[in-house]
Parts: structure tokens; C-alpha cells; sequence
């Protein structure tokens, strides 16, 4: 089986590796190439089309970040890059790692797939638009929380750091999904592509945490004080949200996270931040 997986990000290089070890060829695409990957910019049509002159996958996996860019940057990355793919590989199934950020609920209620998506950023109803292209086309899309993993968490470092703060007194929802448990359930999912198809799926781990229960967590085990509290910030690039995301339809599917809570992660994570 042949992927062709477009970023090699912190999550796509995890992925090509995984893949890789079950067996398949894995073509890795980045916006300028190194680590092995071919330079492709997908918000060109001419571009990926010149991808497909020289490719032919069984499945591609669009997992490219937007470079902490804004709306102009979500259109050509997520929207233009996902039509480009579509009409050069027709046939092809495509997945697309979009984000839980397109449920923008605030009353900590449990969301799901059939959940109302009406994100109040732009950013939000431009991965939407995404998704559309991918699903009318009998793709797969992946709703992620926040991930982290090896070298990488925000609240584990800012807490580390003394930089944390919880917003309205700690009531918020975090919910957040291991590296290698995503790459877990994209590999399942790409190995039985043809029953996913035209599917959405949330992949978050198991266990939504409110920031005071994680940070209490934590001081026990670091021993340090609770973090002050602070209004919520309205201002924040993705929203603010107050949400649990249920992953319960892709663990009925068969996936289980490694990692069912991000505090089972944090004793092998702490020793891998760079502070």
C-alpha cells in the first residue's frame, strides 16, 4: 500500500514512521521539502497536479499545518489544498485532520459528531468548508483536540514554568489527544479505509479534564502551588470553548487510546520538555 502524506510536522513524521513499520510506502509532501519529503505547496493547483504526474497512492493523509497563520492561511492550506488533492488524485481516499475547534460550545456539554459545528472564527467555517470538499468527495475526516506528546505540551509547560493560569476559576474543559494515540487511530483507520468512508470522527482522549482538576493534579505531583485564576480570554485565536469532546464513536470502532487521560502521560512527558 502506497500513503501519500502531505505535512511532516510533528504529527506527519510520527506517521510516516508508523506506517512505515506496518509495511507501507509512505511519500512524505512538505511545503519545502528536507527530511526526505518532496516540496509541494498544495494551495497550487499546478503543483499538486505535477504530485500526481509522478504518484499514484492508495491513500493520502492531508495533515498539513497552517503555520500559526490566520484565515488567508486556513483558505490556501486547508480549502485550496484539499480541492487541489481531490481533483488530482480522483478516486483516491483522502483524510483530513481538521480540529474539534469547529464545536464552539460553551456550556461544558459533551459533544459528538452529530454535535452543532458553528464556530464563531473564521478559521473554524474555513476548516468546515474542508471538511465538505473531503466528505462529498468519500473522504475521512478527523476532528483533533489539542495534541500533545515527546517535546511538546503547552499546559505542561506553562504549569512548569509558573506561566499558567486558569480561566474563571479553573471551570474550564481541556481536551487534548496523545501524539502516538492519534497516529494510533489514523493508521486503523486508513487500514480500513473503505469502511470509514464519507465519516467524521473526533479523536480526543478519553478523559476531558477542567483545568483545576488537571493543575491539582499536577501541584500534587510537583509539588508547587495552584496557579492564579484570571477571566477568560475572549480574544483567543480558536474561541473560547467549554466543551467535552466524546471520542466514543471511533473507540467503537475498535481504537483505544494509549493514553486514556493526559495525566497517564505526564511523568514519561516531563522529562522531554525543553523549558
Amino acid at each position: 500500500m502506497h500513503l501519500l502524506l502531505i505535512g511532516h510536522g510533528y504529527l506527519g513524521q510520527a506517521l510516516s514512521h508508523r506506517f512505515r513499520q506496518a509495511g507501507w510506502l509512505a511519500t512524505t509532501v512538505s511545503l519545502t521539502g528536507g527530511d526526505a519529503s518532496h516540496a509541494c505547496d498544495v494551495a497550487d493547483a499546478q503543483a499538486v497536479a505535477a504530485l500526481a504526474a509522478k504518484f499514484a497512492p492508495d491513500f493520502i493523509i492531508h495533515c498539513a499545518a497552517s503555520g500559526r497563520g490566520g484565515a488567508d492561511a486556513y483558505q490556501r492550506v486547508y480549502v485550496n489544498g484539499c480541492r487541489h488533492l481531490l481533483e488530482a488524485f480522483p478516486g483516491v481516499p483522502l483524510l483530513f485532520t481538521s480540529s474539534s475547534s469547529v464545536y464552539a460550545q460553551t456550556d461544558g456539554s459533551v459533544v459528538t459528531e452529530m454535535s452543532p459545528t458553528l464556530p464563531d472564527r473564521d478559521t473554524g467555517m474555513l476548516l468546515l468548508q474542508a471538511e465538505q470538499f473531503v466528505l462529498k468527495s468519500g473522504g475521512i475526516v478527523v476532528r483533533l483536540s489539542g495534541i500533545y506528546g515527546p517535546g511538546r505540551s503547552v499546559i505542561l509547560r506553562k504549569f512548569l514554568t509558573g506561566e499558567a493560569v486558569m480561566e474563571d476559576n479553573g471551570g474550564r474543559f481541556l481536551n487534548q489527544i496523545h501524539r502516538d494515540d492519534a497516529v494510533s487511530a489514523i493508521h486503523q483507520l486508513a487500514g480500513s479505509a473503505s469502511g470509514h468512508r464519507g465519516e467524521v470522527y473526533n479523536l480526543s482522549d478519553a478523559t476531558p479534564l477542567t483545568q483545576r482538576a488537571c493543575y491539582l493534579h499536577l501541584c500534587a505531583l510537583f509539588q508547587r502551588p495552584l496557579p492564579p485564576s484570571a477571566a477568560r480570554d475572549p480574544n483567543r485565536k480558536r474561541g473560547w470553548t467549554h466543551k467535552q469532546v466524546s471520542s466514543a464513536k471511533l473507540q467503537a470502532s475498535g481504537w483505544l487510546p494509549q493514553f486514556p487521560s493526559f495525566l497517564d502521560a505526564v511523568p514519561a512527558i516531563t522529562p522531554t520538555l525543553e523549558l
